[in-house]
């Protein structure tokens, strides 16, 4: 099986490279007001945009040109690509970008060499443009060469970076879109683990109070709200491992929202719910036995081979029968059995 830099570099074309990209760009700390790819014939050198205000071009923007070439991204290939965003730029097309990164799968090392030192980089340019025979300048004539000198002039080239695979890479694993590209590579981290907070949070109200009615069956001398539950030590300490079992299965539905798709957060809830309904239908004597005899029961449920399947343990399954609570799919107490 191709590992991610192995799709990345051998199977994805150019334009799936730059939709990769895309989806990284969000990464960088920057708050875009939109991030497009422009990429095709005519992009005068606009790969990937992120735009910082919704005067996009006009405005404040970051350009990510992408190379997805098999050999080390040299200088004459960087500088051709300078060269197309000045010239497209001299001509009104567009403001210069604040910030221009070159993402591609290596680099030459003299390549970062002289991007790290923005004011020889620049007189490099200069000195090229000066003599490049690249067709692009070459049709210019002499004032559209001097404004495309001028701008190179005043221009800071501190605003050119490379950032190889590698790093993308890294970053992109962090972001929604990369268990739908690698599916077999789950994120390192994982789910981040939740626990309860001392009070039920809103969210737990409805199947907070599913217990307390199971609590207020068991011990009916003792128990009428919440708030009684702390008195009885078996119900407390009941009340608190469904809690925490409840926030296990919450940290695997928040991992699935903001890692893939709340889809296969949904697929275990009804994973769980195929098996464990037909123990809550049997006949019970009470609330307590029969919540024991579903969450028992959920701990045995295999759930559907999905990228969420290695964080799906037994007190997750556990949890996810308090979701189904929540959504009033499963009751524990019924009338008439006790």
């Amino acid at each position: 099986m191709a590992t991610p830099k192995q799709t990345v570099t051998l199977l994805y074309d150019p334009t799936e490279f730059e939709e990769f990209v895309k989806e990284w760009v969000p990464t960088q700390g920057v708050k875009y007001d939109l991030v497009e790819r422009q990429g095709g014939s005519g992009d005068h050198g606009i790969d990937v945009a992120g735009f910082l205000t919704q005067a996009k071009l006009e405005g404040e923007w970051h350009n990510y040109q992408c190379k997805q070439y098999a050999r080390d991204l040299t200088w004459a290939i960087a500088a051709q690509e300078m060269r197309k965003m000045f010239v497209a730029a001299a001509a009104g097309h567009f403001t210069v970008p604040s910030r221009y990164v070159f993402v591609a799968l290596t680099f030459a090392v003299s390549l970062k060499r002289l991007i790290s030192k923005p004011s020889e980089c620049r007189a490099k340019f200069l000195e090229d443009l000066s003599t490049t025979k690249d067709k692009l300048v070459a049709k210019l004539d002499d004032d559209e060469r001097r404004r495309v000198v001028e701008l190179a002039e005043g221009t800071d080239f501190g605003m050119f970076s490379c950032i190889d695979l590698d790093q993308v890479l890294e970053e992109h694993m962090t972001t929604p879109h990369w268990l739908a590209r690698f599916p077999h590579v789950p994120p390192a981290s994982g789910p981040m683990k939740l626990t309860p907070p001392e009070l039920p949070r809103h969210d737990e109200a409805r199947y907070v109070q599913r217990l307390v009615d199971v609590y207020r069956e068991r011990f009916p001398d003792k128990i009428d709200s919440l708030e009684q539950v702390d008195d009885v030590a078996e119900a407390k300490g009941h009340l608190l491992r469904q809690r925490v079992a409840f926030f296990a299965a919450e940290s695997v539905r928040v991992f699935a929202r903001d890692s893939t798709t709340s889809d296969y957060f949904d697929q275990v809830k009804e994973d769980v719910y195929t098996i464990v309904v037909e123990e809550a239908e049997r006949a019970h004597p009470n609330g307590w036995e029969r919540h024991a005899a579903v969450t028992i029961c959920a701990g045995t449920v295999e759930v559907t081979e999905t990228v969420l399947k290695p964080y799906v343990g037994p007190e997750v399954r556990k949890g996810v029968c308090h979701h189904l609570a929540n959504d009033n799919r499963l009751i524990w107490c019924r009338e008439g059995e006790q």
